[in-house]
């Protein structure tokens, strides 16, 4: 019998890289990470150097195969996943790049997305992207680099220029400038591909003055991306399979493979996903992308972001400190019968879909003297399962698929007072994954479907599903009249 066969995952994120070892059965059993520099050059710039992200992923997957004894016999392929929308341009020929990338979070370019939008752009962009005219997508962060750094526009023009997101660059400088690709999913978040015709699209092109010579070869996320066969590295000839965007990593991780199937990963704010299959133009701020592509077939999804989720129980504990630790908010929680007509919108940088006010704020609403701090963090809780509730709402409508399940994530969810309640608000099974790292066993999977250690989804639906399950319970006359609280008390505030 042979040696166990190992999987081994980069997962490159905003604030560092980890790389991790899966075995074929869904388990990770080893895993090294280390953070990098975030640059601010000016207020609302954000840089990273792509060399010292490079120069991680090559020290930590030493350290990885050191740590762990696995051999590169064991090992079967390399996934990827990343941080989507930052963007690094680089010469072809020296594999030099010719400025820090420009990360997602960056607003620099929030004057020329305006000026689109006043030139009547937005709704043509859309349409072909499923994507707002923001700076937060690639589009105007790659036009920014050609426009500032010297020559760039003449060399780009030239063909000795190469653009792409955080996964093309690790691609590139592991197969040693062999191959220059992406996957559909990391496309889709550019602003440059068109999500329906499946190729980067030259009216966008256009519009972003991005030459075409410059965009990676895109590919389904478990294709054969090439071979990691960089002399550094502590491997030879390693396929590079799995190659997906961190938030359909995780939707693929949390086994979301059927159309309504929706993740919500809870973090400072909230990432709802919803998987269509079909391609579904978002409204009202939701967004559009390929979910992945798979064995050459391309699925969608639909994504709306809250701003405030987990920042509302930080905020009870910082600025009004009504609780020491952030655990204390269920139990305080759960020391009331029920809301007793209090009400938290936490608006504080505005609020986002369905609504879409920026310049609405927060407020507390329906106190009365016998309102306490119990009665305040339930209402910030609530209002997390509220929002989520208006988000999935708003997908059910414009889909027209009924969510069949919310598997959730993120720092939030071992609050049980809030998975119960988000469960009896939305009526539908809420289930927490145990499994940590969804994004890195999302390309896992794909990886494992790519050089064939699974066959199907199917396969992978059994491995490594330990979760915790919340039921719906409450009354529906009793969670409409909650829920119908929640709008009133939202409509009471929105700004005209």
């Amino acid at each position: 019998m042979g040696k166990e066969k190992y999987l081994l995952a980069i997962d490159q994120s905003t604030a560092g890289t980890k790389v991790l070892l899966v075995n074929t059965r869904g388990r990770i059993t080893h895993k090294c990470s280390r953070s990098h520099t975030q640059y601010y050059p000016q207020t609302g710039w954000v840089e990273h150097d792509p060399d010292e992200i490079y120069e991680n992923v090559k020290n930590l997957l030493k350290e990885l195969l050191q740590t762990s004894g696995v051999s590169q016999e064991e090992l079967a392929v390399l996934a990827i996943t990343n941080q989507r929308e930052t963007v690094i341009v680089w010469d072809k020929e020296t594999g030099m790049p010719i400025y820090n990338a420009i990360v997602w979070q960056d607003r620099r370019t929030s004057d020329f997305c305006k000026e689109l939008k006043e030139q009547g752009y937005e709704e043509m962009i859309q349409s072909k992207t499923g994507l707002k005219a923001d700076p937060y997508f690639s589009a105007s962060k790659i036009k920014w680099i050609l426009d500032h750094v010297d020559g760039a526009r003449e060399r780009a023009r030239e063909g000795r220029l190469l653009v792409g997101t955080i996964d093309s660059w690790l691609i590139w400088k592991l197969t040693q400038g062999k191959v220059h690709a992406t996957d559909y999913s990391n496309a889709s978040r550019t602003l440059l591909f068109n999500i329906e015709t499946l190729q980067w699209d030259d009216e966008l092109l256009d519009l972003f003055e991005i030459p075409r010579t410059m965009l990676p070869v895109v590919k389904s996320s478990n294709e054969i991306f090439g071979v990691a066969e960089d002399p550094n590295l502590p491997f030879t000839s390693l396929p590079i399979s799995g190659v997906i965007g961190d938030s359909q990593g995780a939707l693929f991780g949390q086994k979301c493979f059927e159309p309504g199937m929706t993740k919500a990963t809870y973090g400072t704010g909230t990432s709802v996903m919803m998987h269509t299959r079909e391609l579904v133009k978002g409204t009202n701020g939701l967004v559009t992308s390929i979910a992945w592509g798979l064995n050459g077939k391309i699925e969608y999804a639909l994504e709306g972001i809250i701003n405030s989720t987990g920042d509302v129980i930080k905020w009870l504990k910082e600025q009004l400190e009504l609780i020491d630790q952030i655990d204390e908010a269920e139990a305080l929680a759960s020391s009331l019968p029920d809301n007793q007509g209090v009400y938290l919108v936490p608006a504080f940088v505005g609020l986002g879909a369905p609504y879409w006010n920026p310049y609405t704020r927060a407020a507390i609403l329906g106190m009365s003297r016998n309102t306490g701090k119990a009665h305040i963090v339930r209402a910030a809780l609530e209002s997390i399962a509220y929002q989520v509730k208006d988000v999935v709402e708003l997908m059910q409508t414009e889909s027209n698929i009924h969510i069949k399940s919310l598997n959730v994530d993120g720092g939030a969810t071992s609050n049980r007072f809030l998975m119960q309640y988000q469960a009896d608000m939305l009526d539908t099974e809420v289930t927490a994954s145990i499994v940590a790292e969804l994004s890195s066993m999302g390309a896992v999977y794909l990886a494992g479907l790519g050089v064939g250690i699974w066959k199907s989804t199917d396969e992978i639906y059994h491995l490594n599903s330990e979760h915790e399950l919340y039921h719906p319970l409450m009354d529906r006359d009793l969670r409409n009249k909650f829920y119908q609280g929640w709008k009133d008390s939202v409509l009471g505030i929105l700004v005209k």
